[in-house]
């Protein structure tokens, strides 16, 4: 895989993100461009929406309509390629005709992809902090929130007992424990 690809968003007609996303995967396959053309995403959202009958039922719609992201590596065939499937209007964000690629921020965000986190520690080990204002200081692990990347720590701070949250890689198990 490249280390070049960056994610991109493409602007389609609306209704056209399926058919785009498959045209340019049926591209990718036939052109060997799959060392190119790493990813292409709809993100989707499920909602709970009402009938007129009143029972709720669970679609999945479409988070950006009329935008398909795609992780490429942004060369002059490679964009031609995107450009010229039908359906697509452009990429957003064009300065000098040469798109901007998300930031890692904006990919994060958007759930583009998901940075795995391993958790040597559980609740109720000790641990100790090792980055921020309370580091090197030790507490016991409370609860642990991967999906927030959140830890809660419980420190004795001046004779107290208090609970701290922290990101999940500032606390490491404690040796020896």
């Amino acid at each position: 895989m490249s280390d070049n690809a960056k994610w991109y968003v493409v602007h389609t007609y609306s209704g056209y993100e399926n058919a785009v996303k498959t045209t340019i995967e049926k591209f990718v396959t036939n052109r060997h461009l799959e060392d190119m053309i790493v990813d292409i995403q709809i993100p989707l959202e499920t909602v709970t929406e009402i009938t007129e009958t009143g029972a709720s039922k669970e679609v999945e719609r479409k988070i950006f309509p009329g935008y398909v992201l795609i992780k490429m590596e942004m060369t002059d065939d490679t964009w031609h390629l995107v450009r010229n499937v039908r359906g697509v209007t452009g990429f957003v964000g064009e300065a000098n005709n040469k798109p901007i690629p998300l930031s890692e921020e904006e990919v994060i965000e958007w759930g583009m992809e998901k940075h795995e986190i391993v958790v040597s520690y559980k609740v109720g080990d000790r641990v100790r902090i090792n980055d921020g204002p309370l580091e090197s200081f030790t507490g016991v692990v409370e609860e642990i929130d991967p999906e927030k990347d959140k830890v809660t720590v419980v420190v004795s701070m001046f004779g107290r007992e208090t609970p701290v949250e922290m990101e999940l890689e500032q606390v490491e198990l404690e040796s020896g424990s």
